[in-house]
């Protein structure tokens, strides 16, 4: 089954996160299909998350799930409701 989720980069105490659509079966940070997008929590100027909306509409429709906290952030940034 394909997710989205967080790919975790960045170095220590200062987390940077890239959403992917993975295999469910791969570890967190390894092997993705496609980076959709990204988020910064620590972001002090510009843009904190980026996700491309029409990637992010093409894996639902083909039925990719949603993470969790990716669904959370999905839904706080209004770009489409989240299905589960």
């Amino acid at each position: 089954m394909v997710i989205i989720r967080f790919a975790r980069g960045g170095s220590k105490k200062r987390p940077f996160y890239n959403i992917v659509a993975t295999d469910s079966r791969n570890r967190r940070d390894g092997r993705f299909i496609e980076r959709i997008g990204f988020y910064n929590p620590l972001s002090t100027k510009g843009i904190s998350l980026h996700i491309a909306q029409d990637r992010l509409t093409y894996w639902r429709s083909v039925g990719a799930q949603l993470s969790m906290t990716v669904a959370r952030l999905v839904k706080k940034a209004s770009i489409v409701k989240p299905s589960m």
